[in-house]
């Protein structure tokens, strides 16, 4: 199979798996921190072994790059638990859909770390975007759980496109696998005196998803990105990117029987609509 073709496939059935860690939050009978510490240690350990296993050399390449992947690490800490809150408080199609805001984020935020100036068509994409989170919002009280997990979802959005920013400017010269081990490595120490006892005294079950979650759906994609993207464009790697709510609400539906209303799929159709044009226009800027 041709080179192209061949990281193509592999791409999307990397956002498949990608789309799949949602139904983790359901799956798996903890916490949002409990889940994401498992997650760090499976994660940090395969993805080492990974990096060695490649030939690369673990250390990075100066004192200062240690300090942004202590940035990155802690961003991404709350970013996950985050994410698996706002999960496990709504939906998982309702969390994901809500996460997706970060590439219009991404936008409002790089004018502070690019001279890139803000154009008519990114207002109107975050107004898209903000109709379409309102319209999935069943009233205005974080005592409702769907609120509740959107409000979560948005935050993890905004800490998740502020840590691409940071990426992309200062660590982006290091491979998605060899980031990624440092990264998980930092979770795991900031969470380590936050986890349960619950963790520790979970069923053999728990643990075998738990060490899925952290390779097959974390190890394994960062890998097989770092891959694609060898005979890929970025571009085409955050286009396809955009499909992940999508294949995680089916999975949902199909896996755990969610059932969206219809204010789900309208407001998630508005979301991911925006996130998929400012993802195509940023591209389409850079490559100028």
């Amino acid at each position: 199979m041709d080179p192209v073709k061949k990281s193509l496939v592999s791409l999307h059935f990397t956002v498949v798996m990608l789309g799949a860690t949602g139904l983790f939050s359901k799956i798996i009978p903890l916490s949002a921190t409990d889940i994401t510490f498992g997650r760090s240690i499976i994660a940090c350990i395969m993805l080492i072994a990974i990096v060695k296993f490649t030939g690369r050399r673990l250390s990075l390449y100066c004192a200062k790059d240690y300090m942004v992947a202590l940035v990155l690490g802690l961003l991404m800490t709350v970013h996950w638990v985050s994410y698996f809150a706002a999960m496990q408080y709504s939906s998982v199609s309702v969390g994901m859909i809500a996460l997706f805001s970060f590439p219009v984020i991404t936008v409002l935020l790089e004018p502070l770390f690019e001279r890139i100036r803000l154009v008519w068509q990114d207002v109107v994409s975050a107004l898209v975007v903000l109709s379409g989170i309102g319209l999935m919002i069943p009233e205005v009280s974080i005592d409702n759980d769907i609120t509740l997990g959107i409000g979560l979802g948005i935050f993890s959005a905004f800490l998740y496109a502020l840590r691409n920013l940071i990426h992309r400017k200062h660590f982006s010269h290091y491979s998605g696998a060899h980031a990624m081990a440092y990264q998980t490595l930092v979770i795991f120490v900031c969470l380590f005196f936050f986890s349960s006892k619950e963790l520790y005294t979970a069923d053999q079950h728990t643990y075998i998803w738990l060490f899925v979650l952290g390779t097959v759906l974390t190890a394994v994609p960062h890998a097989l990105i770092a891959a694609s993207l060898r005979h890929l464009r970025a571009k085409t790697f955050s286009l396809v990117a955009c499909m992940q709510p999508l294949w995680g609400t089916i999975m949902a539906i199909v896996i755990l029987k969610e059932q969206p209303n219809w204010q789900t799929f309208v407001g998630g159709l508005m979301v991911i609509s925006a996130a998929i044009y400012e993802t195509y226009n940023a591209q389409k800027l850079h490559s100028k």
